[in-house]
C-alpha cells in the first residue's frame, strides 16, 4: 500500500462503554403511566440527537434490515433510515452485541465526514421508544425500540433510479462528467480519511435538488486495516463487487476504485449491468474469465480508459482515486459526446440488449 497511515478495524476505535439493549441500560427507570424509556446517569454519545424533534413520514424505501422515510427533525427536511433487527428475544447475546457494534461502527465513521459529495449524517439515535410516525390518521408514538439514522434528505433521489429513467434518453457528456467527478471526489475524499466504503454502487448515490451527487450507506464501510490481511470477507453487491473480494482475498481500498469504473460504465451507458448473466454466473465470469461490461465504441478514449484502469484484476495497478480525479478533470467535457440512445440512427450503433 503507498498509503503510509493504513487504517484499523472500526469496531476497534475506543467507543465510550454503553450496556446498551435496545435502549434499557442499567440505571433505566420507567415512571408509572409513562411507556417511554427513560435514561439517568449514562453518558450520552456525540451523535445522539433528541427524539422529540424528529417526526418520521413518509416511507421511500424497504430493504431486508432497514425502512429509509421521510421526515422533520427540527424543522429540518430529513431521510431517516430506521433499523429493523426483528424480535429482541429471538436473538442471543452475542446477536444483540453484533448488532449493536455494527451500528455504531457505522454512525462512528459516518459522523466524522464532511465533503459536498458526501451525504450529511445528522445524528442518531439507539434503542429509543420516543419516535413519533406520522400517518395518515395523525402522530402516533411507537412502543418499540428502534435505532435509526438521520441525514439530510435528497430530493434528487437514488443515482440507479436516475440513470433508469435515463435509459433511453442517455446523459448529455457534459452531466456525466459532473457526475462522474462528483463520485470521484467523494471517494478520493474518504480514502484520504483511510475509509474505504466497500459498497460502491449507483444505488448508494443520491442527488439533491442540484444534482449534485452525494455517496450515501456506510453500513458496510470501515477504517483499513493495519495489515491488509485483515480485511477479508466478501462484501458488497454482485457486479460492483472486485475479484479479490468475490475470491475472499486481502483487500483495501482499491476495491472501492474497482466499483467506481464499474459505476462511470453504467453512468455513461444508463444501462443494467449484465443484463444477459445470472448471479451464479457473475462470480466465476469476473474472478476467472476476466468479465467486464463492453464499453461503447462511442465512448470517449480518455473515458475508457478511465474504466479499464479503474476495473483492472490486479488491485496494484489501479489508480488511487485521486489519480482518478486528475484524469477526469483533464477531460473536455466540452468537446466529448454521450451515449448515443437507440432511436438516433448517426453516430455510435454498439448500444443493445
Amino acid at each position: 500500500m503507498q498509503r503510509s497511515r493504513s487504517l484499523g478495524r472500526a469496531n476497534l476505535i475506543a467507543f465510550k462503554s454503553l450496556d446498551v439493549n435496545f435502549g434499557r441500560l442499567n440505571s433505566v427507570y420507567e415512571e408509572k403511566g409513562d411507556e417511554a424509556t427513560k435514561l439517568k446517569g449514562c453518558v450520552k454519545e456525540e451523535w445522539e440527537i433528541d427524539p422529540h424533534k424528529l417526526t418520521v413520514k413518509k416511507l421511500i424505501a424497504r430493504g431486508t434490515f432497514a425502512s429509509v422515510h421521510r421526515g422533520d427533525y427540527d424543522g429540518r427536511d430529513v431521510a431517516v433510515k430506521v433499523l429493523d433487527w426483528g424480535d429482541e428475544d429471538q436473538k442471543t447475546n452475542a446477536q444483540i452485541s453484533s448488532l449493536r457494534a455494527a451500528f455504531r461502527q457505522e454512525v462512528s465513521i459516518w459522523q466524522k465526514l464532511s465533503h459536498p459529495n458526501v451525504s450529511q449524517l445528522i445524528g442518531a439515535m439507539m434503542g429509543t421508544s420516543e419516535i413519533k410516525f406520522q400517518t395518515h390518521n395523525g402522530r402516533i408514538g411507537m412502543a418499540v425500540n428502534l435505532c435509526c439514522l438521520v441525514t439530510d434528505y435528497q430530493p434528487g433521489g437514488s443515482l440507479k433510479s436516475y440513470l433508469i429513467k435515463n435509459r433511453e434518453t442517455k446523459l448529455p457528456f457534459k452531466h456525466f462528467m459532473q457526475l462522474a467527478l462528483d463520485l470521484a471526489r467523494g471517494l478520493s475524499y474518504l480514502h484520504s480519511k483511510n475509509i474505504a466504503h466497500r459498497d460502491v454502487k449507483t444505488e448508494n448515490m443520491l442527488l439533491d435538488e442540484n444534482q449534485t451527487l452525494k455517496i450515501t450507506d456506510f453500513g458496510v464501510a470501515r477504517l483499513e486495516a493495519l495489515n491488509s490481511n485483515e480485511m477479508t470477507g466478501c462484501t458488497g453487491s454482485l457486479g460492483y463487487m472486485a475479484p479479490e473480494v468475490f475470491e475472499n482475498k486481502p483487500y483495501n481500498r482499491k476495491c472501492d476504485v474497482y466499483s467506481f469504473g464499474i459505476c462511470l460504465w453504467e453512468m455513461y451507458c444508463c444501462n443494467v449491468l449484465y443484463p444477459n448473466i445470472s448471479f451464479a454466473e457473475i462470480t466465476s465470469a469476473v474472478v476467472y474469465q476476466n468479465l467486464r461490461p463492453e464499453i461503447p465504441k462511442c465512448c470517449p478514449r480518455s473515458v475508457a480508459k478511465v474504466m479499464r484502469r479503474c476495473w483492472d484484476a490486479e488491485p496494484n495497478k489501479r489508480p488511487e482515486m485521486e489519480e482518478v480525479v486528475s484524469m477526469l478533470e483533464a477531460i473536455d467535457a466540452s468537446k466529448g459526446r454521450g451515449m448515443t440512445p437507440l432511436n438516433q440512427p448517426p453516430g455510435c450503433f454498439c448500444y443493445r440488449f
